[in-house]
């Protein structure tokens, strides 16, 4: 992915360095901007974006920069992240919705549960989670997902939680550290980082992550909450307008797998070949790149997914100008979050970062570990935590070789999922659709986060030792 270093940042954003503050003031700045968000956020109800947006000018202003140039910091830092992810986050809604509407997910989810029985529920469930939620938000994962999750436990009278977790843990682990989801992708940017390796490691780290958070977890999580499926969600399950024909299962695989193996492609054309002059080489690297893959997938998709369950041109006008609407937040959020960022790097924060850690016996994919967990638990937003640590520990990617700036993204990215609570949307999603209570939340949905952050971290940790 096609991203600018953080020197070339801060001239993109027409700026030298804006701020002469020492250690002590940038510190108070850092801690004061995001004690403002986190207020913003949880206490004011306000939207992430003008919580960030609000934070940045105030850490500029505490650290002591002129206003217009933290403004323009910021600005910068917006549009280069919008740059860099917008339209890969768009493309990636619009195949997440031709999925949906074309009833291509639906034939996924039935033709892995009907091969699968018994204890075998919860691998399929996590089975179908992974791959319905590579292509899709979070948010509309769940959506798309909890009606059947309750349906299977209440006709196969399984343990809600024994299937539920499952499925939530193949969605988050999915959100947090495999692109092209935006909270990865940004990190990819931010750290400059290889897409196509990252993603590799990413698949990697995710595994064994998946299944000791998801089917092994479910065990204990349906101990602790046994719990039937709430009847009246079961009744309000999706009611959906069935399209005239499904997409055939492997033709909706395929499609859902075709930008991921596209990038994966380039990633093992470039460690094997490594030479930029080589035609198979130049071909994989655009074929490869985030953009012209998820194209691919979405141009391909509009046949094997659209045009097999009967859509017209008209019809598929219309699924695309749907699926682009309920972007905007995220857009924005993610955008916001950039400029925090890059306001962060004008200030000197980041440099500050990497001339203490000089001293630090904390070894670098723990320490970005680290603070993405203060944020996640701060702001209650994997994005955001995401966004704002890669930021921070940008500058300790500057040496790092290309396997360790990958493995930076997912440190950061592990980091991010760390014990979702009260302050996180996904919380009082999962709490309403599952009909628990807050403790009853806490000790599946937010002891299943943990484990998925500190499962990661472990994986990370023991490929830097063997990479």
């Amino acid at each position: 992915m096609t991203s600018l270093s953080v020197p070339a940042l801060t001239a993109a954003a027409g700026t030298g360095p804006i701020t002469s503050a020492g250690t002590a003031q940038l510190g108070i700045a850092v801690l004061a901007a995001v004690a403002l968000i986190v207020l913003l956020i949880t206490r004011l109800s306000l939207h992430a974006f003008l919580a960030l947006t609000i934070g940045s000018l105030a850490l500029g202003v505490l650290a002591g920069a002129p206003l217009a140039r933290t403004i323009t910091s910021f600005t910068a830092g917006l549009g280069t992240t919008v740059a860099g992810v917008g339209v890969l986050i768009a493309l990636g809604a619009i195949l997440g919705k031709l999925l949906t509407d074309s009833g291509g997910a639906d034939e996924i989810v039935d033709t892995v549960l009907a091969r699968a029985e018994g204890r075998a529920m919860p691998w399929a469930m996590v089975l179908i989670a992974s791959v319905i939620g590579l292509p899709l938000f979070f948010e509309v994962g769940i959506v798309l997902l909890i009606p059947v999750v309750l349906l299977v436990a209440q006709r196969g009278n399984h343990s809600l939680m024994r299937i539920g977790i499952p499925a939530l843990a193949g969605l988050s682990v999915m959100h947090g550290l495999i692109p092209p989801h935006p909270g990865p992708l940004v990190a990819v940017d931010a750290l400059h980082a290889n897409l196509g390796v990252t993603l590799a490691l990413g698949v990697v780290v995710a595994i064994p992550t998946v299944i000791i958070a998801g089917p092994l977890f479910s065990r204990y999580a349906a101990r602790w909450v046994d719990i039937p499926a709430p009847e009246d969600m079961i009744a309000r399950a999706r009611p959906s307008a069935e399209p005239e024909h499904r997409p055939r299962f492997g033709a909706t695989v395929f499609t859902v797998l075709l930008p991921v193996a596209l990038m994966l492609l380039n990633a093992l054309v470039d460690i094997v070949v490594d030479d930029p002059a080589d035609p198979v080489q130049r071909v994989t690297d655009v074929i490869g790149s985030p953009l012209i893959a998820l194209l691919a997938a979405v141009l391909v998709g509009m046949f094997t997914l659209g045009r097999a369950a009967g859509f017209t041109r008209t019809r598929l006008s219309a699924t695309v100008e749907k699926s682009l609407a309920p972007i905007a937040g995220i857009l924005l959020i993610v955008g916001a979050g950039g400029g925090f960022k890059q306001t962060l790097v004008d200030v000197g924060v980041g440099q500050m970062i990497l001339d203490l850690s000089k001293n630090w016996a904390v070894p670098t994919l723990l320490l970005a570990w680290l603070i993405a967990v203060a944020i996640r638990l701060a702001t209650g937003s994997a994005t955001v935590a995401t966004i704002s640590a890669a930021g921070l520990v940008a500058p300790l990617a500057a040496d790092m070789s290309t396997t360790g700036t990958a493995l930076l993204v997912l440190s950061v990215g592990a980091g991010s999922l760390f014990f979702s609570h009260v302050n996180d949307a996904g919380f009082w999603l999962v709490k309403e659709y599952f009909g628990m209570t807050v403790g009853q939340t806490v000790k599946t949905w937010s002891v299943m986060e943990t484990v998925i952050s500190v499962v990661g971290l472990g994986c990370v940790l023991l490929l830097s030792l063997v990479l």
